[in-house]
């Protein structure tokens, strides 16, 4: 991260004193503190990394990627000492980029963070050369057998780097208050394609070699590898999809509007500087949404839902390449700079592209999920600026930093006005393009750039960032289809499912979320019946339906949906959909039976970032 330190203190002295209201950022704090992430045992703030060279073979059969990374450095160093972050590494051996042998040592272990690998560095050398392979525990990677595919004829791998699990399967400097370039050379087995977040081909090499080129820097969580049996299909000229070939029409078809987009955020807040926008549809195990990989999404298969209704998430990930891959935060303190801003940016997307209706009903929905997490949370988790020391950073991923975050911007833009507020975010983009921020850079730059003292005590902005809970001042969404629905449910109550078929049929994805989450807690069996019967819910397409109708199904004991409900839970492993799923399962002693001999068969076929969730759940 390029910050000057001495105008940063200024800056944060000139905020503290003339700013009353402002308490939680003391004089007393020091810029080092506010910028150092906790969660990385490197030395990169003393000698930090600019580019990184991969050269991995990917074997199925032992599942590990054995190979090298070079690593970069700026030529004119003070230390030679590097401090790298592995977690469940083989180190083979260490050389500079002459070929000569280094010392190394690693480190104790620590359960979070992983080992520091300690590197005494050539005087003379500007690279260093770490040959590797990762193990069965490397967290990031993703083996699949062919049965767990859509092809069923061809293994499957992919990695998920954030938070903290890109030094699983790299020796790196594993913060995002790094920017780093990087290059590939990827062997696979035959029959198979290698795609990364980087320059990618678009047919499969018949010498099973391929060569990767970021030349713009990013965060090294944002490295990421997907290895399988796939086709590319275009969809304009410079946004397509990857997926297995049984896949690829299907998915080409639902993200159809991916280029408009494009567009459309270009509209917006400026231009798309990642060259292409691809996104690959991987296997069912993925445990988010998307990851927004710069240039490859990786997405979710659950997105696809054969009517393009929940193509929000696209816009998402596509919002993603300007707030969190363009400007970054530079700790996981300061997550909301990375989702609060995409949020607020892909509901923007989807107002352009399907109109104000549609995007408030996305917002009310959202609404709806901070409410929910707010009751669960303690209060020091309530917060936009976190403090995350000790603990995961995932524990951070939550709806306060998207659905908060987006609530504070909005907030913003009603009070200021769209046209100011749309104008200082494109500036902000411009103007902390490549680099890393938090939340107090950003704090200053809105003060400077947005509003003045008396604005700034006047909209609460302290209490919407250092402080528990939703402030006054959250706007309010209303939609007059949610009314409708609503409406809908009181009828339903009286009447039964069958006076539901007219208007329901008109219905969108959103409407059927949010009329089955606003059922009473307690239905009767009947009732249950009739819904279910009417509508077939227990075996929609839809994945975001399904999981809220089996939730809905839980509470209830409404037993013909459990082996649908069971089934599901073999096969999805979106931690969105499993987490609560399992929560509700474990509140009742024969659910939690039940779910832990599901549990047993899903297991395998869930991420790192998925059963370690699901494990402290069933204990």
């Amino acid at each position: 991260m390029k910050i000057k330190l001495i105008a940063l203190i200024s800056a944060l002295f000139i905020l503290c004193v003339s700013c009353e209201s402002n308490s939680k950022i003391k004089k007393t704090d020091s810029v080092n503190n506010l910028i150092m992430d906790t969660h990385t045992l490197s030395n990169y703030q003393d000698l930090p990394i600019v580019n990184t060279h991969l050269e991995l073979s990917v074997n199925f059969q032992e599942r590990k990627l054995k190979g090298s990374v070079t690593h970069e450095f700026e030529a004119n160093r003070k230390i030679n000492l590097l401090k790298l972050d592995t977690k469940y590494l083989k180190i083979d051996s260490i050389q500079d980029g002459n070929g000569n042998t280094l010392e190394y040592s690693l480190g104790e272990f620590d359960e979070l963070l992983g080992s520091p690998l300690s590197v005494n560095l050539n005087p003379k050398s500007n690279s260093v050369v770490i040959f590797y392979e990762t193990t069965k525990k490397s967290e990031a990677l993703d083996w699949l057998v062919p049965n767990q595919t859509a092809g069923k004829m061809y293994p499957f791998m992919y990695t998920q780097g954030q938070s903290i699990f890109t030094r699983s399967w790299i020796p790196i400097q594993d913060t995002p208050g790094i920017r780093i370039t990087y290059s590939a050379k990827i062997k696979t087995p035959k029959n198979m394609m290698a795609v990364m977040s980087a320059a990618n081909p678009q047919e499969m090499d018949t010498n099973n070699v391929y060569s990767f080129k970021m030349n713009q820097p990013i965060p090294p969580y944002l490295i990421a590898l997907a290895v399988g049996n796939l086709e590319f299909k275009a969809i304009d000229s410079r946004t397509g999809v990857y997926a297995e070939p049984s896949m690829v029409v299907k998915c080409a078809n639902e993200l159809i509007d991916m280029g408009k987009m494009v567009d459309s955020a270009e509209n917006l807040y400026g231009a798309y500087d990642w060259d292409r926008y691809d996104v690959i549809v991987l296997p069912p195990s993925f445990p988010f949404g998307g990851m927004e990989n710069p240039r490859l999404t990786f997405a979710t298969p659950t997105i696809i839902a054969g009517d393009r209704s929940l193509v929000s998430l696209i816009a998402h990930e596509l919002a993603h390449s300007w707030s969190g891959n363009l400007v970054t935060n530079a700790t996981w303190n300061d997550f909301w700079l990375n989702e609060g801003f995409t949020v607020y940016f892909e509901r923007r997307i989807m107002e352009s592209l399907y109109g104000r209706d549609y995007s408030e009903m996305l917002a009310l929905l959202g609404f709806q999920d901070l409410e929910s997490q707010i009751t669960k949370s303690k209060p020091n988790m309530q917060l936009l600026r976190l403090n995350m020391m000790g603990k995961h950073p995932d524990d951070a991923m939550t709806d306060i930093a998207y659905e908060k975050g987006y609530f504070f911007l909005r907030m913003l833009e009603e009070n200021m006005g769209r046209e100011k507020m749309d104008s200082f975010l494109k500036n902000y983009f411009k103007d902390h393009k490549f680099q890393t921020i938090v939340t107090e850079e950003f704090l200053i730059y809105l003060k400077d750039n947005l509003l003045d003292t008396n604005s700034y005590q006047d909209l609460n902005i302290d209490q919407w960032v250092f402080e528990p809970g939703i402030p006054e001042n959250c706007p309010i969404v209303k939609s007059l289809r949610f009314e409708n629905v609503e409406t809908s449910v009181a009828i339903f109550l009286e009447n039964g499912a069958e006076e539901l078929k007219e208007s329901s049929d008109v219905w969108s994805t959103h409407e059927w979320l949010h009329f089955l989450k606003h059922l009473p807690d307690t239905l009767a069996l009947v009732q249950l019946l009739d819904l279910d019967n009417t509508f077939n819910l227990s075996n929609s397409g839809n994945s975001e339906i399904l999981a809220v109708w089996f939730l809905q199904s839980i509470k209830n004991d409404y037993r013909p949906a459990f082996e649908n409900l069971e089934k599901f839970l073999v096969k999805i492993g979106r931690r969105k959909f499993l987490q609560p799923l399992y929560l509700e399962l474990s509140k009742n002693e024969d659910h939690k039976i039940w779910a832990k001999n599901v549990y047993q068969k899903a297991r395998q076929n869930y991420h790192y970032v998925s059963f370690n969730t699901i494990d402290k759940i069933l204990n």
